[in-house]
């Protein structure tokens, strides 16, 4: 399937809480053309959040493909904070028919993660697993540029400890890490279950796919190569002070029709 990501509306709302606009994000996304929707984990915290994601998903006929989540993972002292947040979310995605968790595990500021903080980010994730196995969710380690660089440093170092674990890479920032993604698709094959597509022009995001550099085709054909079953998802993003020439709604349809006609998805 083919699905998006809300974060292009997230930018501009008030602590990036995307709960108000559900049904905007819903119609502009059923309007677009894609197969379902990947939401954000802080949308499934209110009460009754789980019955009106539900009532939205079956009035727009969009199917909720699961959720973005995240913390500091990397700090024992959130550790709790985290896992109450994840025993909330995945049973709530669950119930709206939800099976994948993109997780980022938080950077850490300004310097480089311990191997002791790899541990305990490490058993952290193995826990949540656990609950997303119980619940038909599976997690796949999402990324921004921390986790990719110095050669992977953490990409690796959390496949060593967890060698079961799922990847959901962002290819956009993996390119902004210096990482060529789809060598990283390649060489990391059937682990990698979900994708995140986004596009830039000389270093800067564009409106929509298509407007970039990035080569579709090419993405295209290294997916049937590793024989990849999961979901793409179109997560736009913009650069600070950007003057939109289109809806937001308009952005995702045209990159919709982008990667059906440069994918055949």
């Amino acid at each position: 399937p083919v699905g998006a990501h809300p974060w292009a509306y997230a930018a501009s709302q008030p602590k990036y809480d995307i709960y108000p606009i559900l049904d905007q994000i819903f119609a502009d996304f059923k309007r677009g053309g894609f197969d379902g929707v990947e939401l954000m984990h802080t949308a499934f915290h209110p009460d009754g959040a789980a019955e009106r994601i539900a009532e939205l998903s079956k009035q727009h006929g969009l199917p909720v493909l699961g959720t973005s989540f995240g913390g500091k993972l990397w700090d024992r002292a959130a550790h709790a904070e985290v896992m109450a947040s994840a025993e909330k979310v995945i049973p709530r995605l669950a119930q709206v028919g939800g099976r994948t968790l993109g997780t980022s595990t938080g950077p850490k500021p300004g310097a480089k993660k311990t191997p002791e903080e790899l541990d305990a980010q490490a058993e952290l994730l193995r826990k949540i697993m656990k609950l997303g196995a119980d619940h038909g969710v599976v997690l796949n380690l999402h990324n921004h540029t921390y986790e990719a660089l110095d050669n992977e440093y953490e990409i690796r170092n959390m496949i060593e400890r967890l060698p079961d674990v799922k990847l959901g890479p962002d290819l956009n920032w993996l390119l902004r890490a210096g990482v060529e993604p789809l060598d990283f698709v390649r060489r990391h094959g059937r682990r990698v279950v979900f994708l995140h597509l986004r596009d830039q022009a000389a270093g800067k995001w564009v409106e929509a796919l298509g407007e970039g550099e990035f080569d579709y085709p090419a993405l295209a054909r290294v997916l049937k190569e590793t024989s990849f079953q999961g979901d793409a998802v179109v997560e736009l993003a913009h650069e600070r002070g950007h003057v939109f020439k289109r809806p937001m709604g308009e952005n995702f349809r045209l990159s919709r029709e982008h990667i059906r006609k440069t994918m055949g998805i």
